[in-house]
């Protein structure tokens, strides 16, 4: 059996022109292999129709109306004896219960010759999809001359994750291989995380040391909101090796069973000319540079799919927002990029003068827009209701939100998206500005603590320096003591812990859910650990206001994390 995994960027929504992309890859496949070499099955991700995740865009019958007309165009328009297998939402056709289905099928000569609802629907993380869908009741084997197809869409295979969230009674990849799949084919939506690919793969090859079958697995591409798609779909034989892995765009990897051979065709590339690249992406990659493709892919999609083309950010001259440009201009080609300087009495001369390097270094736009005038302005119209108190974060506010201002004029003026720079350490503790620095519509390294922060940004310059070039963040970026410069001599350290051990009690308490004495076990200052639980618990507020993060860790803040607002701070309770 001959079966293509199609990468597909889907836009939630977008029913007729995910179904038209559809069509063209379609077409370029056959146009690719000869009329004996040509696959049996294509086959496409989860939802790949509607685009995922739809949310609560599901509660409106017209787009359940538009999921299944775009099925029936696909099945009067795609080419005759070939059969291809799509995912989209359709109604619970079957009994009581919820009103949706997550569906996946085959169509093949104009009809749908195939069906498998899917069973397991998680409701952890990001994930809500039992809020939505009805499970099905059964797994079925999809049956062809080629061979027997089993069907497992995305959660139905990963059941079996040794630190899943969600527990089931079902196993649907057993119950595959009790009806005699020959092969496991999984069409999936699952967004990226570091690491991820491991674990996709160490499932896999779970799943063929129990069943002897390969696995293939297709995964969606491109970015939704916060949720990053990385593709890097992949061919497991039935002895468990890896036959072929794909990358991050819109790819088609085709896999023989009989013969155990894999090709890449890569369909996204800037000439616009299909390319068969001779071997595979290695899936042992950098945990950094699966984090910088990640963002980037998430910087790039978020506008495409908003309607934008250029952004804007604030450039302080710290590593944070150095980093931000960096990662935009990669994203969108530094023409796409303008950088704002709005320094203050209180801003080092350093501080501008590093942020005009970096823009020499990466070809960006740098404007300059002092804030003195506007910040006397209101200091001055403050002066008799402020009287007699001292000069303190009110203040020291105040000059954000006029920057906030003035970029959001500017994201006005001239259509560019606004960029916050604000990283993970900053955002969980409340070191943010509502209304001023967190001001923006994407947040890219808002799930980077800071530390990671200076990591992803000495791998850009390792990076640029083993390839002959210079270092796109300038050593004095890099080696300068953070400071949000709001006051004379300010430093981060002045009110947050040292970073490395406030991030190695925000992991504990954010990503394990560790408590506080488990943190303080873990050989942490136990009035540390308070303070820092104190201020995260605190800061819940602004979050819910923030924009929305890129998720490349285990929990983002945003959908995947949700809390209440007000409440009674447990975690540093004594029990009675």
């Amino acid at each position: 059996m001959r079966v293509s995994l199609v990468q597909l960027n889907s836009t939630i929504g977008d029913f007729k022109g995910n179904a038209d992309r559809m069509l063209v890859i379609v077409n370029r496949i056959l146009a690719t292999f000869s009329a004996s070499g040509k696959p049996d099955l294509i086959v496409f991700p989860e939802q790949s129709l509607c685009g995922y995740p739809p949310m609560d865009l599901l509660d409106q019958e017209s787009f359940l109306f538009g999921s299944i007309a775009a099925l029936r165009r696909l099945q009067k328009l795609l080419p005759a004896d070939i059969a291809v297998g799509v995912g989209y939402v359709d109604k619970n056709r079957e009994r009581a219960g919820k009103s949706l289905v997550n569906t996946y099928s085959v169509l093949y000569n104009g009809r749908v010759i195939f069906t498998q609802a899917k069973t397991l629907l998680p409701t952890y993380d990001v994930f809500d999809e039992a809020r939505y869908f009805e499970p099905a009741r059964a797994r079925q084997v999809f049956a062809q001359d080629c061979g027997r197809v089993g069907f497992a869409i995305c959660e139905d295979f990963w059941w079996e994750a040794p630190d899943a969230s969600q527990k089931y009674t079902i196993d649907p990849v057993k119950e595959l291989m009790d009806a005699g799949a020959d092969v496991l084919i999984v069409p999936s939506a699952s967004p990226f995380i570091a690491g991820k690919l491991t674990t996709r793969l160490d499932l896999a090859e779970k799943a063929v040391r129990s069943g002897s079958i390969p696995v293939l697995y297709c995964n969606a591409v491109g970015a939704n909101d916060s949720l990053v798609f990385d593709g890097r779909s992949f061919a497991m034989a039935g002895d468990a090796s890896i036959r072929g892995v794909c990358g991050w765009g819109e790819e088609v990897l085709t896999y023989d069973t009989k013969t155990g051979v894999a090709s890449r065709l890569v369909l996204d590339n800037p000439s616009g000319v299909p390319e068969t690249p001779e071997g595979d992406v290695d899936p042992h990659v950098n945990r950094y540079d699966e984090i910088r493709r990640a963002i980037i892919v998430g910087i790039q999609d978020y506008l495409r799919k908003s309607g934008f083309s250029r952004v804007c950010l604030g450039l302080s001259g710290g590593i944070d927002s150095a980093l931000v440009a960096v990662l935009a201009a990669q994203a969108l080609g530094p023409q796409n990029v303008t950088c704002i300087a709005m320094p203050s009495r209180f801003s080092s001369p350093g501080s501008l003068d590093d942020a005009v390097e970096l823009c020499r270094r990466n070809t960006l736009r740098l404007e300059r827009i002092p804030i003195e005038v506007p910040f006397t302005a209101f200091l001055n119209a403050l002066a008799v209701p402020f009287a007699g108190r001292p000069y303190d974060t009110t203040e020291e506010n105040l000059q954000a939100r006029i920057r906030g201002t003035l970029l959001m004029a500017w994201s006005n003026k001239f259509n560019a998206l606004l960029l916050t720079t604000g990283n993970k350490s900053e955002v969980a503790t409340g070191y943010c500005t509502l209304y001023g620095d967190m001001n923006g519509s994407l947040a890219p390294i808002a799930d980077l603590y800071k530390t990671e922060v200076y990591g992803l940004a000495a791998y850009l310059n390792q990076t640029a320096a083993a390839q002959g070039g210079e270092e796109p963040i300038p050593e004095a970026i890099m080696s300068k003591a953070p400071s949000a410069e709001l006051r004379h001599n300010q430093k981060d350290q002045d009110t947050l812990p040292d970073y490395a051990v406030l991030d190695g009690i925000l992991r504990l308490y954010i990503e394990e859910n560790r408590t506080m004495d488990e943190i303080v076990e873990a050989g942490f200052d136990r009035a540390t650990v308070r303070r820092t639980l104190e201020m995260t618990a605190k800061a819940e507020y602004k979050r819910r206001q923030g924009a929305p993060a890129i998720k490349v860790s285990k929990r983002a803040f945003g959908v995947g994390r949700r809390l209440p607002l007000a409440r009674a701070i447990h975690e540093v309770r004594i029990a009675p």
